[in-house]
């Protein structure tokens, strides 16, 4: 619920660099790096001068958090609390750790070899 506050009142801008059609950058709270292929622009001295039309564009999303919370736990109703209750603790319960080392036979010796079965059969491995 913390989370879901935290994130419904920040406020945030992504900043994004097209070349073209193309996204090339894009930046979160901060102004997008462009790609390099920025056109100069004539100076007002120069006089008179043709200027090509640039391809490059940014474009800037804002993203405006809410400044009034208004809280609804009291429109739950009481079945309502018992399910989601309920439902958490079941959920938290489903991920409960398993343990691997389960031996049934680790207190019990293993029983005493009497013969050597590699050398009754003459196999040995070479």
């Amino acid at each position: 619920m913390a989370v879901l506050v935290l994130i419904t009142t920040t406020s945030f801008t992504i900043d994004m660099h097209y070349c073209g059609d193309t996204l090339v950058k894009m930046a979160l709270f901060k102004k997008a790096k462009d790609c390099g292929m920025e056109m100069e622009k004539p100076s007002a001295d120069e006089g008179c001068s043709i200027t090509k039309k640039n391809c490059c564009d940014d474009k800037q999303l804002s993203i405006e958090g809410q400044d009034e919370l208004q809280l609804t736990v009291d429109k739950i109703s009481f079945k309502q609390q018992v399910f989601i209750a309920t439902f958490v603790y079941t959920y938290i319960n489903l991920f409960e750790k398993y343990n691997l080392d389960i031996n049934s036979f680790i207190e019990y010796k293993p029983p005493l070899v009497v013969r050597h079965l590699y050398k009754i059969d003459e196999t040995y491995l070479i």
